[in-house]
């Protein structure tokens, strides 16, 4: 077998990174009525780490997939990240006043419209995934939207973050908490994954034992930034994290490190990382150094 070479994510990364800067730059229209597009704009362009698109456009490498299909899946999963962001922050969820190290929407544009913002970009991220342009076969459309709308909904990110409101000063076993997780944040960026390998334009590319791989690889990684979250909650500072650190405890939600304490909750990040790493190297794909690295910066990140 051929050793690749060194695998250089930086570079990596600054070539997707502008490529789904740009396409949301020009899908996300600043002319929605009543102010609407400058709100869904604010609440996505220039800002955030991007993980998400990025864990789309790796697996999608990995399998040697359809790179227009790619990027409007980066776009569409990033849309409903953001789209959640807003709405967590509102009054009605946390409250909270900063993210991405500037105001929310509804202390920018008020409640009403940060609402509608995150209602039209979770419609516009379907709609990215549908083009009508050939450019996407519709098959695999079929299966994009069907693998966001489960991470995104009851059984996902939106589920999660149900029973994190209800957990609120309630304990938590270890099992819970895995749980809660899991949905919350784990869905979307396991979803991610997958949606990257669903791009695949030959189906003999990635078989059945890759697609588990994949999808173990995508939960241990889902797992491990709450994980790694819940930890910098504690130890980090809002502006390097570019948001409130100390929410949780403030708002005596139940955390890794509330529950297991800090040390441990360090070890078992990268414990979660060694299951990541382990995953990529059973699944059997030539190529899977973008999501190595991925991995690595998720568990090594400052914010």
């Amino acid at each position: 077998m051929t050793e690749l070479p060194p695998f250089d994510l930086r570079a990596w990364s600054a070539r997707h990174l502008d490529a789904v800067e740009q396409a949301l730059a020009r899908w996300i229209s600043p002319a929605g009525p009543g102010g609407l597009g400058e709100a869904m704009r604010y609440a996505v362009l220039d800002g955030g780490k991007r993980l998400r698109p990025l864990l789309v456009l790796a697996a999608c490498d990995a399998v040697g997939g359809n790179p227009n299909a790619a990027l409007r899946a980066a776009c569409a999963v990033e849309l409903i990240h953001a789209y959640s962001l807003v709405h967590d922050d509102m009054p009605c969820m946390d409250n909270d006043v900063l993210r991405r190290g500037k105001p929310t929407v509804h202390v920018k544009f008020g409640d009403a419209t940060a609402l509608l913002a995150g209602d039209a970009l979770q419609a516009l991220a379907f709609e990215l995934l549908t083009p009508t342009d050939g450019s996407v076969p519709d098959a695999m459309q079929a299966v994009l939207c069907r693998l966001l709308a489960r991470a995104a909904g009851h059984d996902g990110m939106a589920g999660g973050q149900a029973i994190d409101l209800a957990s609120v000063g309630q304990p938590l076993s270890e099992a819970q908490l895995r749980e809660m997780h899991r949905l919350k944040t784990g869905a979307l960026l396991q979803g991610s994954v997958m949606m990257g390998a669903a791009c695949q334009t030959d189906h003999g590319a990635a078989g059945a034992l890759a697609e588990a791989a994949l999808k173990e690889y995508g939960a241990a990684i889902g797992l491990a930034f709450q994980v790694v979250d819940d930890i910098l909650d504690v130890t980090g500072d809002s502006a390097t994290l570019g948001k409130t650190a100390g929410k949780d405890a403030a708002h005596d939600k139940p955390t890794y490190v509330s529950l297991l304490g800090l040390e441990a909750s360090r070890a078992y990040a990268q414990a979660l990382l060694g299951q990541a790493r382990g995953a990529l190297a059973a699944c059997g794909l030539a190529d899977t150094r973008a999501l190595a690295a991925l991995a690595d910066a998720v568990v090594h990140r400052a914010s």
